[in-house]
Order: structure tokens, then C-alpha cells, then sequence
């Protein structure tokens, strides 16, 4: 029990510090910190979920981690909200060509993305209610979601280089991008994903 949380806490907490200590910040506006800071929680955050989806943390199984789940969710939202509204204020042209596909770096379409299907994976548990769906018809949406979310998560992070450590990033995206995907098989979601492909939507139960 300790050795998890301890090794989720070291896979969190050494890129935060690694970005503190980056002498990059001494160039830096705070507004525009405050946003980097935001995004690397927003990652951090990302490996929490599916652990958290799937009850693979200690003391939190099922439905007490559902629970913690969603709350985690919300924070994700905000800290993702913060990211976006920071770069805004520090440079609107450059936030504005980002939302609009027009930016010229690949990273920032990628990041776009993710904000995108975070949200819309956040909607989709707000409205889940009255929606209606089968749960595994929900599960499969919100989990596909959430995995185009980590990925493109991952392809926004990497290639930049800032403040956050490179080492510490990698290993960082490697550990969301393996539980997101360990959580999705368990659940069994790909494989549904799969017959749902075959079958079309007819197939679905």
C-alpha cells in the first residue's frame, strides 16, 4: 500500500520540482508560471484518473474511488481552465492561432486537442444522466475520451522544451499514457471498441 502511493507521489511530485528549479522561471512572467504549473498539474492529475477509475489506489476502490474520481475531474477541469486562460492573458494572438488550428507548431494543435476532449469528456459525465446511455456504451465514450486526451496530452508536452525537466516529463507522460491504456483493458473497453467497429452501432449489447 505505501510503495504505490509513495511511487505515484514520486511520479507527480519530481516534475513539479524539476520545474520549480528550472532557471527558466527567472525569464518568466508570473501569469505565464502560473499557467505552466497548471498545465503540469493538469498531467499529473491525468495519471491520478484512470488509477482512480480503475481502483488500483490503495484505500480508494470502487465506489469510493469513483467518488474521488469525479471530484479529481473537476480539479482537472479548472487546472486545464487556468492552463488555457494564462497563456491567454500573456499572449492572446498566440492562444487565439492555437484554437483555430492556425498555429505553426504541431505541439499547440495537439494541446487544442486534449483541452477539447477533456472537456467534452467532463460533459459527457455531467449529462451521463440524462443521456441514457448503457454503461458500456457511457464507458466506452468516456474512456475513449479520456485516451485521446492522454495521448495528445503527451504529443503536446514532450516536444516542448521549458521548464519542465525532460527526464522526469517522459517518464511522467509514460506512466499516464500505460495507465490510461491498463485501466481501458481491464474494463474491458478496447475490446468493445473493437466489436462495436465490426458490428456497427447496431452491435452495441
Amino acid at each position: 500500500m505505501i510503495l504505490i502511493w509513495a511511487i505515484l507521489g514520486t511520479a507527480i511530485v519530481v516534475p513539479i520540482a524539476a520545474a520549480a528549479a528550472s532557471p527558466l522561471l527567472a525569464w518568466r512572467d508570473p501569469i505565464y508560471i502560473s499557467a505552466g504549473f497548471a498545465g503540469i498539474l493538469a498531467l499529473a492529475l491525468l495519471l491520478v484518473q484512470p488509477l482512480l477509475a480503475g481502483g488500483y489506489l490503495p484505500g480508494l476502490a470502487a465506489p469510493r474511488g469513483r467518488r474521488v474520481h469525479r471530484v479529481v475531474g473537476g480539479v482537472l477541469v479548472a487546472a486545464v481552465t487556468l492552463h488555457v486562460a494564462g497563456l491567454w492573458i500573456t499572449s492572446p494572438p498566440d492562444v487565439i492561432d492555437a484554437l483555430l488550428f492556425r498555429a505553426p507548431t504541431l505541439f499547440s494543435v495537439w494541446g487544442v486537442i486534449a483541452v477539447w476532449t477533456v472537456l467534452a469528456a467532463a460533459l459527457a459525465a455531467a449529462l451521463r444522466r440524462r443521456m441514457k446511455l448503457r454503461p458500456r456504451t457511457w464507458r466506452l465514450v468516456h474512456t475513449s475520451l479520456a485516451a485521446v486526451t492522454v495521448l495528445c496530452s503527451a504529443a503536446h508536452v514532450l516536444p516542448i522544451e521549458g521548464t519542465m525537466e525532460t527526464v522526469s516529463k517522459a517518464v511522467l507522460c509514460t506512466m499516464v499514457v500505460a495507465a490510461t491504456l491498463k485501466v481501458g483493458a481491464d474494463l474491458g473497453v478496447w475490446g468493445a471498441l473493437s466489436r462495436q467497429r465490426l458490428t456497427g452501432p447496431s452491435g452495441d449489447e
